[in-house]
């Protein structure tokens, strides 16, 4: 499917501290398809958005595409989002037709989605659907510092500061089938709570009293 759209592209998996054996499938996934898969390891773990920045950092194509890997979305889709990039869009956001999720976790999405898009004025409809296609010089202008889900929160407020159009495109979400959701777990919430507390801060409150650029704060 990749190579219909993108003859020129790269997987960038990120093994974010793995005590399992991701590594070894990984070593032989690799030694299968040679360049076209990168790993990029991190002895111990560092959350959802410090793999993420590590991911944005290895890429080196004009485009940038990421997704979770727990097999609720399906990449099968992304040509939708390609379909989208003209030149004048930097960022094309999917949205989740309808989540497939146990109740409580779809009332809590929510709540979370509703909070962040209103404390933090961002358009887009679904801040946390974590399939989006991106212009890498975009990434590269901005600076990323959260380290668990907030990053979402992050980039999107900072590439819609931007000077390029943002683009939105409903995707299919599936049940999740293997592991564990590790956003929904008190410790989890209480991290991501204070993480978005100092975010807003640094994104909302500061530039309005220092007019500084809120992209790169």
């Amino acid at each position: 499917m990749l190579r219909a759209h993108a003859p020129e592209h790269e997987v960038i998996v990120i093994n974010d501290g793995s005590s399992d054996g991701t590594a070894a499938v990984l070593e032989r996934l690799q030694a299968r398809f040679g360049d076209s898969l990168r790993v990029v390891t991190h002895p111990a773990n560092r959350g959802y958005g410090g793999a993420l920045r590590s991911g944005f950092e290895a890429a080196r194509k004009e485009f940038v595409f990421y997704t979770d890997g727990d097999g609720q979305y399906d990449v099968g889709e992304l040509p939708k989002l390609l379909e989208q990039m003209t030149p004048e869009v930097g960022l094309v956001n999917g949205y989740k037709l309808e989540r497939n999720d146990p109740w409580h976790r779809v009332f809590i999405g929510n709540v979370y989605n509703r909070f962040a898009r209103t404390i933090f004025r961002i358009r887009i409809r679904d801040v946390d659907c974590d399939f989006r296609l991106i212009r890498r010089r975009l990434l590269e202008e901005i600076r990323l510092t959260s380290t668990s889900g907030t990053i979402c929160v992050e980039l999107v407020r900072k590439l819609e500061l931007g000077r390029m159009r943002v683009v939105e495109v409903g995707v299919h979400h599936y049940p999740r089938l293997h592991g564990s959701s590790q956003f929904f777990r008190v410790r989890s919430l209480l991290t991501t709570l204070y993480q978005l507390s100092r975010l807003y801060v640094r994104l909302v409150l500061a530039p309005a009293f220092t007019g500084k650029d809120r992209r790169l704060a």
